[in-house]
């Protein structure tokens, strides 16, 4: 079970990687829609293929980090009752919905696109548009088609190999995920359940500590309150002095 999850780790670690690389084109992207937006309104210039671009790392992206997301735990879950199992019970969840939907629809999307993409070589495809994108670029955006299935197959695979091993008590082996973030598939709601039951004791602390500092502002105001005798002191030696005048006038 140990070399099998070894194994699990260095896939993951490659889909990540992959993520990691392919979100550079957002980058990329933003640079050139401003380029075309400069050209267009600026210059008056503007070329198909070079708009083509920017959707086609746009489709590049959201492919080729399926993976990844998934890889992270971070695609949408309504997890109204997932998040509040026991990791046992997570790992039945995520077991069943890899191989009832998971590896069915990467295996189609594997599959399926399989005829369409050879067909796309052997055409020599070039894009619709005149001016478009030419051939081998549209070819190689649609072979990212299969890519995609197979790099959900894997991931789906991963993940069925941890709930495996959680099931059958290799916890902490399964738990040690390689360059995720969190500690396995179901870390996310295991945090969020840690961070809700250590909320209350630190917020009190946290209003303790304002709470303590309120003697110290009393103390502040006390010391201000108690240099007012001290004024009244002063004030009491004005009045004292009043009885002199009053007898040097009677003198005069």
């Amino acid at each position: 079970m140990n070399v099998i999850l070894k194994t699990a780790g260095v896939v993951e670690r490659a889909i990540i990687r992959t993520g990691e690389a392919v979100a550079w084109l957002t980058f990329f992207m933003s640079i050139v829609t401003c380029l075309v937006a400069v050209l267009r309104y600026g210059l008056a210039l503007g070329w198909i293929w070079l708009q083509e671009t920017i959707t086609w790392m746009h489709a590049a992206v959201f492919l080729l980090a399926a993976g990844y997301t998934l890889a992270r735990d971070e695609h949408v879950r309504v997890d109204i009752f997932y998040r509040d199992m026991s990791p046992k019970r997570q790992a039945v969840v995520n077991l069943s919905g890899c191989v009832l939907f998971l590896l069915p629809l990467s295996a189609g999307l594997l599959l399926g696109s399989m005829e369409y993409v050879q067909t796309s070589w052997l055409i020599q495809e070039s894009s619709r548009e005149a001016g478009g994108l030419i051939y081998p670029f549209p070819s190689l955006l649609k072979t990212l088609l299969p890519v995609t299935g197979a790099i959900m197959a894997l991931q789906a695979l991963v993940i069925c190999m941890r709930s495996v091993a959680e099931l059958l008590g290799f916890a902490e082996t399964a738990n040690a995920r390689p360059g995720a973030r969190g500690s396995g598939l179901g870390a996310k709601a295991s945090r969020l359940r840690r961070g809700r039951d250590a909320l209350a004791p630190g917020d009190d602390s946290r209003s303790g500590g304002r709470d303590a500092a309120t003697p110290g502002d009393d103390s502040r105001s006390g010391g201000r309150d108690a240099a007012t005798p001290g004024g009244e002191s002063r004030g009491g030696g004005r009045e004292a002095a009043a009885p002199r005048d009053e007898s040097r006038g009677g003198g005069v």
